[in-house]
């Protein structure tokens, strides 16, 4: 048996991890930010806005692992693993994940074509684009489920109510992506449900597969697929499209997760999510992950 089964946590309040982990991770992306600046003000890739934006998503994906490394190993010190990383058990929620950002989508993706606010106006395969854009959602995906599932809702469980615990971790989620390109009051209350949305089913498994799953396929899906911008960001998509009228139908330069039907299929999916665990967990606990 591993020798962290028997250590208690450096910090014993849970709520107080979370929050020097906040403190932490946010203090490390601005030094690590400023010192790309530093670094490319010397250097010809200032010039180069794609290679600058890769470096800086590298960075900052290298960056959010090794916090969550740090502060799982060391202050809670506990495995990686316990942070809900165990998948043969947890396969079905990863497939559920996966297939309902697909549905969500593509549903909002049909309302707007169906109500004259989207008009499809090509398509170009680009494999070698396609390719890299799968591998960033990817990784997006995986380390943002890391740190605002894996371990700040993890840790806001041991402190607070499983309902707080959510509200609190879909805060720090939202406030993570106010910087966001094109965001406003819309797409910020989107990108809360959206945390609430993805950590509806840790609070009943403790696991971050179908939050992973789910991440993944709305953010690719809605960008490198169907051409709207992701949380703001462009990427290069197989199809392109136009929309048209009000940005609050429609999410304008936000993408899809910054407008109203956003909002309604998203509140839609936690309701059902909840009262379909409610039903199905509410005469067990939910697992425990200690290791």
């Amino acid at each position: 048996m591993n020798a962290q089964h028997h250590k208690k946590p450096l910090i014993k309040q849970g709520w107080l991890r979370a929050l020097l982990f906040t403190c932490f991770y946010l203090i490390l992306l601005g030094l690590a930010a400023l010192a790309l600046m530093l670094v490319l003000n010397k250097t010809a890739l200032a010039g180069t806005p794609d290679r600058l934006f890769y470096l800086q998503f590298l960075v900052n994906a290298a960056l959010s692992f090794f916090a969550v490394w740090l502060f799982r190993t060391q202050v809670d010190r506990r495995s990686l693993t316990s942070l809900g990383f165990d998948f043969p058990k947890n396969g079905a929620h990863a497939g559920t994940g996966f297939f309902l950002g697909i549905a969500l989508v593509c549903s909002g993706t049909l309302v707007l074509a169906f109500s004259r606010q989207l008009e499809w106006t090509g398509s170009v395969f680009n494999a070698n684009d396609l390719f890299i854009s799968l591998g960033l959602m990817l990784i997006v995906a995986v380390y943002e489920e890391a740190i605002f599932r894996g371990y700040l809702l993890n840790n806001l469980l041991e402190s607070v109510n499983k309902w707080g615990a959510l509200l609190l971790s879909a805060l720090v989620f939202a406030l993570a992506h106010s910087g966001n390109p094109g965001i406003g009051w819309l797409a910020g209350l989107n990108i809360f449900l959206a945390g609430v949305l993805l950590g509806v089913n840790y609070i009943y498994t403790r696991n971050c597969w179908f939050g992973m799953a789910l991440h993944f396929t709305w953010n690719f899906f809605q960008g490198p697929v169907l051409g709207y911008e992701v949380s703001g960001v462009h990427l290069q998509s197989l199809f392109q499209h136009e929309v048209k009228g009000s940005s609050f139908i429609t999410g304008g330069a936000f993408g899809l997760e910054g407008s109203i039907v956003a909002t309604v299929f998203f509140l839609l999916a936690i309701a059902l999510l909840i009262w379909v665990y409610e039903r199905k967990f509410i005469s067990s606990p939910a697992p425990s992950f200690s290791a």
